[in-house]
């Protein structure tokens, strides 16, 4: 394939998903921008469709983003949820974030190559594969289990130690 190093830009497109690491499904949305914002209509979203509506507690397991990040974005959460429970990852630590792996999938599957005429051609097809992706979906085989953090943390440590 052919690629111009001039191109047209026609936007850009915000993507924000949640992952059920319990059952494999996402539930995204698109939107013009990220935020604090686009990010509530996805808690949203969320949290008043089943089963998280009638949950005893939601977990929502985030990275650092500015649209979560902070004392205050667990405050303004929890506050306007009360059964949402909201966890950050650690600094760098996205690879311990299974719709990051989500993410990837549908960076390879969905927007490479980016050969769209337009953001609604992009919109639909983020949907189809969101609807594809939770028919045939299952929880990612998770095998990273506290004892191996505990050797990557003394790895790590020594490894600070020596560099020192």
């Amino acid at each position: 394939m052919r690629v111009e190093h001039e191109y047209e830009r026609r936007g850009a497109l915000a993507y924000l998903a949640a992952y059920d690491v319990h059952r494999g499904q996402v539930t995204g949305r698109c939107e013009d921008t990220t935020g604090i914002v686009p990010f509530g209509r996805l808690v949203e979203q969320v949290m008043t469709s089943e089963p998280y509506a009638s949950a005893e507690r939601v977990f929502w397991i985030v990275d650092n983003g500015s649209s979560h990040r902070g004392r205050r974005s667990i405050e303004r959460l929890e506050g306007q949820w009360p059964r949402l429970r909201l966890i950050h990852l650690p600094v760098h630590a996205s690879w311990l974030d299974q719709c990051e792996i989500y993410f990837s999938i549908v960076q390879r599957k969905v927007v490479n190559p980016c050969d769209f005429t337009d953001l609604d051609q992009i919109r639909d097809r983020l949907a189809a594969f969101e609807r594809r992706y939770n028919a045939i979906a299952e929880p990612f085989d998770w095998n990273f289990g506290r004892d191996d953090l505990d050797k990557l943390l003394v790895r790590l440590e020594a490894h600070t130690a020596n560099a020192s």
